[in-house]
């Protein structure tokens, strides 16, 4: 049986200008017109804070066109890198809080807060979903002595600073999480920051460092191929390609994780019913069998845990990665 509110029967003259089953017909009408409605602009801009290519601009350009093609609002990327995403963020937390304007996040958008004053809090953004993951793996060369990480520590406090370990950095998640474990398992390796990863596999490759903290795309190829070895994970779970591959909770630090995340939220103050809708539009999109099998092929894995809880991740990551870098007293020039 269905059942309509019942403010549909009080609005004005319906009953006094229908009648019969013209009257039902009105009140459907008048019903489905209050639900269709949505408040979600027709046209939208997402910020990607970093330059086209990379992780964030892929997944933001896959879900922008598979939320177009399901006949969803007209999304627009937009890249403004710079200032270690700073610049993008800023731009994108003075935008309309009408929903025009959405943010692609990763640690980084809680991690600068820690190094450097702002122009606007991170935690009052509008959180929409936490939308994938690229796991984090310590590798070493494939002709390497290391096999696990326990050699690898128990190398490293033989010869105190001459083993190296290399990521991306200064001051990003992987420096950050190794600066925890250096701390919590006594690895007595030196770090040694690069642009990106891409540079530190190579140098590693090349035999000029001992270990990479690398996202799992930037290395994965070289791993099957025997060239590099993975000796832990960063993820909670191993990875289901890597089964023999131990995670970091496992081996050295429990409950660590610190898999590279990849977020969508609105400037302060968009209205709940706005980005529920986005949520509900962003998670559809990550179910979808074609756009799962072209994040999974850039290493980027769905999870699709939207509103509430991803706000609570947000803050947990924030005070997390605040408390670590507090902790190996990491700054940046």
């Amino acid at each position: 049986m269905l059942r309509f509110p019942a403010a549909l029967f009080r609005r004005a003259g319906v009953l006094r200008r229908c009648s019969g089953w013209l009257a039902c017909l009105c009140l459907v009408l008048a019903a489905l017109s209050g639900f269709a409605r949505s408040d979600v602009p027709k046209s939208i801009k997402i910020i990607v804070p970093s330059t086209p290519g990379g992780g964030s601009d892929i997944l933001a350009r896959l879900l922008a066109e598979q939320i177009g093609r399901a006949n969803g609002p007209t999304m627009v990327v937009e890249n403004r890198p710079g200032a270690g995403n700073t610049i993008g963020t800023e731009a994108a937390s003075r935008a309309a809080a009408d929903g025009s304007a959405l943010l692609i996040t990763t640690p980084e958008f809680v991690i600068t807060a820690h190094l450097r004053k702002l122009a606007y809090d991170p935690l009052a953004f509008e959180s929409i979903c936490y939308l994938v993951r690229s796991p984090q793996l310590i590798v070493v060369n494939g002709s390497s002595p290391y096999r696990t990480l326990n050699d690898l520590v128990t190398a490293s406090r033989a010869k105190p600073g001459e083993l190296t370990l290399a990521s991306a950095g200064p001051a990003s998640a992987p420096h950050i999480a190794f600066e925890t474990l250096k701390r919590a398992i006594g690895l007595e390796m030196t770090y040694v920051p690069y642009p990106g990863s891409g540079p530190a596999v190579n140098a590693l490759l090349g035999g000029h460092l001992t270990a990479v903290f690398a996202s799992y795309p930037n290395v994965v190829e070289q791993v099957n191929a025997g060239k590099l070895r993975a000796i832990a994970t960063a993820s909670r779970q191993r990875l289901a390609d890597m089964p023999n591959v131990p995670t970091l909770a496992e081996t050295a630090l429990k409950d660590f994780e610190a898999d590279i995340w990849f977020g969508v939220v609105a400037p302060a103050k968009t209205p709940n019913d706005v980005t529920g809708e986005l949520a509900r539009l962003f998670t559809a999109a990550l179910e979808v069998p074609d756009i799962k099998s072209k994040l999974l092929l850039q290493g980027l894995f769905p999870v699709a845990t939207c509103g509430d809880a991803f706000a609570a991740f947000t803050r947990k990551q924030y005070e997390e990665y605040g408390r670590a870098i507090r902790d190996a007293n990491i700054k940046v020039q």
